[in-house]
């Protein structure tokens, strides 16, 4: 009997990563903060394990752009040092940048 194979995960591009970084971090506002677990799970629901190397890269660009920062420990984070477990909030830049927000 034929093993059936699991569903391969759909296409994402770099820009959906992007802005739904920049989405989930405005919604929670400057004082708020996301986890990357949960902007995968929100782009990929069944793949989200496959997003997080993507979601770490694009973190970083939007970080040295001033639209967000990346907590380590409720501290700022260097952008280009660090490692393990990190959340990322949005800045007064990312939440006021109009064109992001494809307005």
């Amino acid at each position: 009997m034929a093993r059936e194979l699991p569903p391969k995960p759909r296409k994402v591009s770099d820009e959906e990563v992007r802005d739904t970084i920049l989405m989930m971090c405005r919604e929670a506002g400057l004082m708020g903060s996301i986890k990357p677990e949960d902007v995968a799970r929100t782009v990929l629901p069944d793949f989200w394990q496959t997003l997080t190397k993507r979601i770490r890269l694009t973190s970083k660009q939007l970080a040295a752009a001033g639209k967000i920062v990346i907590l380590r420990k409720g501290k700022i984070a260097d952008p280009n040092d660090f490692k393990g477990i990190y959340r990322l909030q949005i800045t007064e830049t990312g939440l006021n940048d109009e064109d992001d927000r494809g307005e």
